[in-house]
């Protein structure tokens, strides 16, 4: 169990999807505007496509993008030479940069989905002691296990409708 939570908390886990995202994303609008480095515009564009898919992508809440005044401040930060344009690299460091905070919210939202899990599979398991044959067969899997395998099963569905998507 622990190791799955380190696949899903580690930094390595979170920068690989940032990563993921955030090329696709800059391909797709790179290819629409037909520039080869995104203006302000077009980084607006593609700051709402990034945070479209985290909500579409990743458990928790709904993510709010943020404002057009918080994307030039982190942009100034990001364009490293200064040409009023944002490259292929920049881009990676501002979606990391704005994505900070987002990314410990979803992993909250993840730990939380990891600790109700448990609790509605022992509750599931109660409710299966009435049931003829198969009810026999889960009261004789220790709770922990049981909770255990559930859970996993759960987070093995959601990766897998991620990857599938």
């Amino acid at each position: 169990m622990g190791q799955v939570l380190d696949k899903f908390h580690g930094r390595e886990w979170r920068n690989k999807r940032i990563r993921i995202i955030s090329d696709k994303i800059f391909e797709r609008v790179k290819n629409q505007s037909g520039r080869r480095n995104l203006t302000f515009e077009d980084l607006y564009i593609a700051v709402l496509l990034v945070y479209n898919d985290i909500n579409k992508r990743l458990p928790g809440p709904h993510v709010d993008p943020p404002s057009k005044d918080q994307i030039r401040s982190i942009l100034k930060e990001c364009d490293l030479n200064h040409d009023g344009e944002i490259n292929h690299d920049e881009f990676v460091k501002f979606i990391q940069k704005l994505t900070a905070d987002t990314f410990v919210l979803v992993s909250q939202g993840l730990l939380v989905t990891l600790v109700v899990a448990p609790t509605v599979a022992i509750a599931a398991k109660r409710a299966t002691e009435g049931v003829p044959g198969v009810g026999n067969v889960v009261q004789k899997v220790p709770n922990s296990v049981y909770a255990s395998i559930v859970t996993l099963a759960i987070v093995w569905i959601q990766t897998s409708c991620e990857e599938i998507v």
